[in-house]
């Protein structure tokens, strides 16, 4: 069976469980503490420390540079889904790089705002902060909850493009769902984790388009 090694909330861990949840196959999920990497460096054997990774039996795979999708192109070819046809591979690769910076970029700092609403426990709070502010500097977080409206406002023109693409077609690319469709929806979700926030309102197609992605099954031949 296929295990996802996790943290809950992290996008990028969230994109390839809905790669799993669409598929219809069985996987186990393992949830790490975010600041507490050692199962991951365990289970890699000393080679990466980063989240999400997939282990199925021995075999454990990860990312192997901020711009690859090993994970997701691995699940695709296993499992047949079509995510990454031959034809879209170019355009795919222009979205997705979007998607994972400039709207992960609005989403993860306006979710990290109530990191302490999603990290129950006190005592790794601080270890949170801590990673968050080796990365991003002191008083990062504080800064992002200052600047919240900034964010939201980037966040909804960001996603202007992929409104205008929703108004013609059911998915981003075409009448069916590719990989961008899931790195958008789960970038999305990342930002409603908190329960603070709604999608913006004017983006109508990008609302229909999300319902749809919800609960959407692969329907195999």
């Amino acid at each position: 069976m296929i295990e996802l090694v996790q943290f809950p909330w992290s996008p990028f861990c969230l994109v390839q469980r809905r790669i799993l949840e669409y598929s219809g196959t069985r996987f186990k999920i393992t949830n790490i503490p975010p600041q507490d990497r050692s199962l991951v460096w365990k289970l890699t054997r000393q080679r990466y420390y980063g989240v999400p990774i997939l282990m199925e039996g021995k075999t454990d795979v990860f990312e192997v540079h901020e711009e690859t999708q090993v994970i997701g192109k691995y699940l695709d070819s296993k499992l047949g889904l079509g995510l990454f046809p031959a034809d879209l591979e170019g355009v795919q690769s222009i979205l997705w790089r979007f998607i994972e910076s400039e709207v992960e970029g609005a989403t993860f700092r306006l979710n990290d705002i109530y990191y302490q609403e999603n990290i129950k426990a006190a005592a790794n709070q601080l270890p949170y902060l801590r990673h968050k502010e080796r990365k991003f500097g002191r008083g990062c977080i504080e800064q992002w909850k200052a600047d919240q409206r900034n964010w939201l406002t980037k966040l909804e023109e960001n996603l202007i493009p992929f409104e205008e693409m929703l108004m013609h077609n059911s998915f981003l690319l075409g009448e069916q769902p590719r990989f961008v469709d899931i790195d958008l929806f789960r970038m999305l979700e990342n930002f409603l984790y908190s329960g603070h926030y709604k999608l913006p309102a004017r983006h109508k197609e990008i609302q229909k388009w999300y319902a749809r992605l919800k609960t959407l099954k692969l329907k195999r031949q």
